[in-house]
């Protein structure tokens, strides 16, 4: 055997050892994405039935806000027509909202001359007594 031999036994021992390498390597890979398919697999199933519970969750709470929505339109409305109602009451009868607000004027005042004459004198001392 001659240096041309052991040159061609040493590239053929070359290409096995590089074949066996990728083919581990490709075997490796292989059973990598047999464990994130079998992965991605269980969290389908798992998700599903919680997805299922989340859209019932949220369609259970959407009935009574669609009912409180209802409730405060119809409150907004009510309270709009009062204001129109007030401000056109007092758009007209500007002569008694006068009148109005004179008596209340007279009614704070009275109360406030009331309460004073309510309210107990302060006694006096010895000492106060004897400076006079």
């Amino acid at each position: 055997m001659g240096p041309g031999g052991i040159a061609t036994i040493i590239a053929a021992v070359s290409l096995l050892v590089i074949a066996l390498a990728i083919s581990y390597a490709v075997v490796r890979v292989g059973r990598l994405v047999d464990q994130a398919a079998n992965a991605i697999t269980e969290l389908t199933n798992e998700v599903t039935p919680l997805l299922d519970e989340v859209t019932t969750t949220v369609e259970l709470i959407n009935g009574p806000l669609h009912s409180i929505n209802k409730v405060t339109k119809k409150v907004e409305d009510l309270s709009s027509k009062i204001s129109d109602s007030t401000e056109n009451f007092l758009d007209k009868n500007k002569l008694a909202m006068g009148a109005a607000s004179a008596l209340l004027a007279v009614t704070k005042a009275k109360k406030n001359s009331e309460a004073k004459e309510q309210k107990p004198k302060k006694k006096r001392s010895k000492s106060d007594e004897g400076s006079e």
